[in-house]
């Protein structure tokens, strides 16, 4: 009888099975401390990203205010450019920022490019035109210490470790907030922009912002042109000093406030040229850049209803004040001055903040308003310059102040926001490399 031999599968013992799972150990031992490896470079590379992209925002904010600051004068650009690389090498040395700091070595116009555009969708460049009002700051490579990263690249399996970051700045309308507690009486058939014509005022008009004791006053007896916006004078105190936050629009009316107020108007206003008297201090309502006014004062003729200057009528040409042959302090010497301070000449405040000088004052329609205290129509916003201090008493307690522009404060930028009208705020846009209009292509660095 033949003997029938079964045959039986091969089956690998579990001494024969211990290389194969050395093998795959070896092999996820090796994926896990790759993707670990590439993890930690992928980490530091977002680290220094946002590292970087914050000193680049903090350098383009920085050169858009100094270039609002500088507008006109002959070296605005270099010292545009100037401002924005010292931010960017402060925010490089700072704590943390060792990295960053070792690149840029302390010679941050090589590390960074600086250019300035009419446009906030450009072209920039450097200087850039006269009329700038943009700053757009850009690194375009920054390179990183590879951990993993070296090796991959023996393998040609990923690029240079680097980073990139695109910044760009520029004034933009704030909401109608902010208000002074002050009124203007306008016309508002007077209203032709195109011809610089604004309610009857023009660029660098003297204006009665405020009426004193003894004084007419273009509403009525008992109205100093003061505004009801809260209880007392108190809040006349901190909304002259900058402490409101009043708004109002187009169209809807304001209630004026009898009385004169003068200890609390005159306190409130005159911390912008850093004199403080009662419960305000420097630390709340720093200064403006620029304090300097002409001495004596500018008074006022109730008589006659004119402005004067040392016995003599004060006239207004392009902003320009004078009276007879006597020079009087205005806005165009007040922009001169605070461009050449942030140039780094003389006669800032230390403390001083950029247009604390500048007032957003309600434009009414006084046609028919005979009283101290009644609703007035609200006809638009002009943004005022403060020649001078207020006196603290009396008959010469005026404030007075030079037209500059109207004051939209739409809080809507238009597709070319510094032809807008308004109180401006320096902020971050979104970069396009190319385009128009917002339609361009946009930076994914910024």
């Amino acid at each position: 009888m033949m003997n029938l031999r079964i045959q039986q599968p091969f089956t690998a013992t579990p001494r024969r099975q211990e290389g194969s799972v050395s093998v795959l150990m070896v092999i996820a031992l090796a994926a896990m401390a790759m993707m670990a490896a590439l993890a930690l470079d992928g980490g530091h590379m977002l680290l220094n990203k946002t590292r970087l992209q914050n000193a680049v925002d903090a350098a383009a904010l920085s050169g858009a205010k100094t270039l609002s600051q500088v507008a006109g004068a002959t070296n605005f650009a270099s010292t545009t450019r100037s401002a924005a690389l010292n931010t960017l090498l402060q925010n490089a040395n700072a704590t943390g920022n060792n990295e960053l700091s070792t690149a840029v070595a302390g010679n941050p116009g090589a590390f960074a490019v600086v250019e300035l555009s009419d446009s906030v969708y450009g072209p920039f460049s450097f200087p850039g035109p006269t009329d700038a009002k943009y700053v757009r700051v850009s690194v375009p490579n920054y390179s990183l210490t590879g951990f993993f990263w070296s090796f991959a690249q023996s393998f040609g399996a990923l690029g240079n470790k680097a980073v990139a970051a695109i910044a760009t700045a520029g004034p933009s309308p704030t909401s109608p907030c902010d208000l002074a507690p002050l009124m203007i009486c306008g016309d508002a058939t007077q209203y032709d922009p195109d011809a610089g014509m604004f309610w009857g005022f023009q660029f660098g008009d003297l204006q009665v912002l405020k009426s004193a004791a003894g004084n007419s006053s273009p509403i009525g007896p008992g109205n100093f042109q003061l505004l009801d916006f809260g209880s007392g004078g108190s809040t006349v105190r901190d909304d002259l000093a900058g402490g409101g936050s009043v708004c109002r629009n187009v169209g809807e009316n304001v209630q004026t406030a009898p009385g004169n107020k003068v200890g609390p108007a005159s306190q409130g206003l005159n911390t912008r040229f850093g004199i403080y008297n009662g419960p305000v201090s420097a630390s709340d309502y720093p200064p403006d850049l620029v304090t300097t006014s002409s001495n004596p004062a500018i008074t006022y003729d109730d008589s006659t209803q004119q402005k004067m200057y040392q016995g003599q009528p004060i006239t207004s040409s392009a902003g320009n004040l004078t009276a007879g042959s006597n020079a009087i302090y205005d806005y165009n010497d007040w922009r001169a001055s605070v461009a050449a301070c942030v140039a780094g000449g003389s006669g800032c405040e230390s403390n001083g903040v950029f247009e604390r000088r500048m007032l957003k004052i309600v434009v009414g329609d006084c046609s028919g308003k005979l009283s101290g205290t009644t609703s007035v129509p609200v006809l638009g916003f002009g943004c005022y310059f403060v020649v001078q201090p207020m006196s603290n008493g009396g008959t010469e307690s005026q404030i007075f102040g030079q037209f500059v522009k109207e004051c939209e404060g739409d809080n809507v930028a238009s597709p070319s926001p510094s032809t807008d009208s308004g109180p401006q705020i320096i902020q971050l846009y979104k970069t396009y490399l190319n385009g128009s209009g917002g339609s361009g292509t946009p930076s994914t660095d910024s």
